[in-house]
């Protein structure tokens, strides 16, 4: 709830939070694409990072770092960004936006943030599925703006958006499930007079949330990630893309599930963590507004 006694955040300190919680994550990012883009056989979490540590090096699970750090700093900070903005513009003191509100707000954030996160996620893509291809079929990404200027040279803007639309409803809903869970189930915890506005809370409210977000984005999440390393014209339209991926089962839809929460969890609440601190000493008290 905000009131005079509480600071407000920046519109660019979930930008910094969410890259910063990348760095921890990246690996698990890393091992959830290689899950998802397989479409026939299955192998454990354990098996893939053996394997991929064995063939390649532990900084393999590193691989395409600088396009996760490059889509959170757009991404991210245009979703948390826009969504903290509204907020105070739409909240007074002492008087919270409803739940419904807040969902609304997060889907627009998202879907915003999705649109133009889209050319670095699909490099993200690419870089972290890179190591698992033959050393002929590479493309071999120096860093994050090598991925875009050489797709710019050799597809076309165009194919920076491949995936657009998966893309920005993931967006959506990954927003909803995160920002506007958080801020309402942090709002139950502090109103039950059990907790204390303290990192406790903020971890609390953070699985809550990414528990939310992981299961309503993870088909869309699967999708997105088919597209964007697919080659050029391997799928019609979205709806191929539907139909060759339900041939193993709804399963299908949710593979890569168990590393997609792994890893989600640990970065909503790194994300909120981060973010709360940055609130907490750089953040700034909303006008006093005098009542007449």
């Amino acid at each position: 709830m905000t009131d005079n006694r509480k600071k407000l955040s920046r519109w660019y300190f979930g930008g910094l939070s969410s890259a910063g919680a990348a760095c921890v994550t990246h690996p698990l990012d890393l091992l959830k694409v290689h899950l998802q883009t397989q479409q026939e056989g299955t192998i454990s979490i354990g098996r893939l990072t053996t394997s991929i540590i064995r063939n390649q090096g532990i900084l393999a699970l590193y691989n395409g770092l600088s396009a996760s750090l490059l889509r959170q700093l757009t991404y991210s900070t245009i979703r948390f960004g826009a969504y903290e903005v509204g907020k105070q513009t739409f909240e007074t003191p002492g008087h919270s936006l409803s739940f419904s509100h807040k969902l609304l707000l997060a889907g627009v954030s998202g879907a915003t943030g999705g649109i133009f996160g889209t050319p670095s996620d699909l490099i993200n893509v690419r870089m972290q599925n890179d190591i698992k291809l033959p050393p002929e079929l590479r493309r071999n990404y120096k860093h994050a703006l090598d991925g875009l200027l050489k797709v710019m040279q050799q597809e076309g803007i165009r194919r920076l958006f491949n995936g657009c639309s998966t893309a920005t409803l993931r967006a959506a809903l990954m927003t909803i499930g995160q920002l506007s869970f958080y801020d309402q189930v942090k709002m139950i915890l502090l109103d039950s007079g059990y907790f204390q506005d303290n990192p406790v809370t903020h971890v609390v409210s953070s699985v809550f949330a990414g528990a939310v977000a992981t299961t309503l984005t993870q088909p869309l999440d699967v999708l997105k990630t088919r597209a964007m390393n697919a080659k050029p014209d391997e799928f019609k339209n979205l709806m191929d893309l539907f139909l060759y991926t339900a041939k193993l089962g709804p399963l299908a839809f949710f593979k890569g599930y168990v590393p997609a929460f792994v890893r989600l969890a640990p970065q909503t609440i790194l994300t909120f963590v981060f973010l709360e601190q940055l609130r907490s000493n750089f953040g700034f008290y909303p006008p006093i507004i005098a009542e007449s």
